[in-house]
């Protein structure tokens, strides 16, 4: 890694720690400690999710205009207010702008980093750069969330300024790191389509396999990760009677699969094609909801559900160490020259949807049908594979399966130079 590509994943670690404070108990503080009761926290968590599909599709325009760098400290600062805003808040009003800020500004950082990885990397190390930044990102909510939870206090307001007040510092520190990048000039695989206007939506809008790229997308975040807190939490405890503390061994599961096999996985899946590797996913996660179902419908021991309920996550965490080096550098490499930016913002944005749409959907089905439930998410998982192989047919060999071209990589505005892709 250059010195670049060193900082943006420190920069990538900062963030996910300093949001690891804050996330696992913003729902307790607002209801609770600042008591304004449940209707308001529950409109705090939505206005997370409105704020960033307000500002995705502007932030693709801006990063493609101004460049990545500019949009990612404007986003740090922003973020940076409405964490040190939202620790001091204590009436209904100020807890939503506060939140609005914080939200906006954590879903700008996104595509402004994924965008600064794509310029800092080449086609064949990319896979790599961005299976680092889904490890880095795990480790640091996990450590974040560790630490945060030693520090908290449910009596004390006091201690959740403070949680408030070190995730701002943790933003402010990324902007001081992130002032001291240089930006190189990204390469591109020789054959990649050129923009015919800057950032564009319509263009982007006729790029076939990009739209069902994100098509794909929004199946996989709304089938795994808009599951995670609300339908498969729910289903969990009331089919299968997990208990809270069983719940957390399940998701400190799927964050221990992802941090322990991520580079082994990375060996595995580098060498194959990507819509092929995405299809996988969708057959492991297929499994997963089986497991699932098994936990909650079947008829073994408290102690047999439990442990299907924390394997289905394990396997959750294996198909996202899967996706990490597949989905990111794909997005990287159907956007023409200098719409990398946009692109990661129209992926970013599909995610959000799915994030929002996700839990709405999910959680009442697996709160209450639970059958049902878990034969839709099986359909959606096997869904998954089917979408991934019909990508496959509208990508480029050097799209889908790069290490295998022996292409010319072209650098922007400067001569072309011979490497293995």
């Amino acid at each position: 890694m250059g010195a670049a590509m060193r900082r943006i994943h420190v920069g990538n670690a900062l963030s996910a720690f300093g949001l690891g404070f804050t996330v696992p108990y913003l729902y307790v503080y607002v209801a609770q400690v600042r008591g304004l009761g449940a209707m308001t926290a529950g409109l705090v968590l939505a206005v997370f999710a409105v704020a960033a599909l307000v500002v995705l599709p502007f932030a693709g325009r801006a990063i493609v205009r101004r460049g990545p760098l500019p949009v990612l400290l404007t986003a740090l600062v922003t973020a940076a207010l409405g964490a040190l805003s939202l620790g001091i808040a204590s009436s209904a009003a100020a807890v939503l702008v506060s939140a609005s800020l914080l939200g906006a500004g954590q879903a700008v950082m996104q595509p402004a980093l994924a965008t600064m990885i794509v310029d800092c990397s080449s086609a064949d190390t990319r896979s790599r750069a961005f299976a680092m930044q889904f490890f880095l990102q795990n480790l640091g909510l996990g450590v974040g969330g560790l630490i945060g939870g030693h520090l908290v206090d449910t009596t004390s307001a006091a201690s959740f300024t403070l949680l408030f007040a070190i995730e701002a510092a943790m933003f402010l520190l990324l902007v001081v790191v992130m002032v001291t990048v240089r930006m190189p000039h990204a390469p591109r695989i020789e054959d990649a389509p050129k923009a015919s206007g800057r950032g564009s939506w319509k263009q982007l809008m006729g790029n076939r396999a990009m739209v069902q790229l994100c098509v794909l997308g929004f199946v996989l975040f709304f089938a795994c990760y808009g599951q995670f807190e609300s339908g498969l939490s729910a289903y969990g405890v009331e089919a299968a009677g997990i208990s809270t503390s069983a719940l957390g061994t399940a998701l400190a599961a799927n964050t221990l699969v992802i941090v322990v096999a991520q580079f082994a996985v990375l060996r595995f899946v580098e060498r194959r094609r990507r819509s092929r590797v995405i299809a996988a996913v969708g057959l492991i996660w297929a499994v997963a909801w089986a497991v699932a179902g098994y936990a909650g419908l079947g008829h073994g021991s408290q102690e047999m559900a439990t442990a299907a309920f924390v394997s289905t996550y394990a396997l959750f965490g294996l198909g996202e160490a899967m996706l990490s080096p597949t989905v990111a550098p794909l997005v990287a490499d159907l956007a023409p020259e200098g719409m990398a930016g946009q692109y990661n913002s129209a992926f970013a944005l599909v995610k959000q949807l799915a994030l929002a749409v996700g839990p709405a959907v999910g959680g009442p089905l697996g709160a209450s049908l639970h059958a049902p439930y878990i034969v839709a998410f099986l359909v959606f998982s096997l869904g998954i594979t089917v979408l991934a192989v019909r990508l496959g047919r509208q990508l480029t060999d050097a799209q889908d399966q790069p290490w295998l071209v022996k292409s010319r990589v072209v650098a922007r505005g400067g001569a072309p130079v011979s490497a293995d892709v």
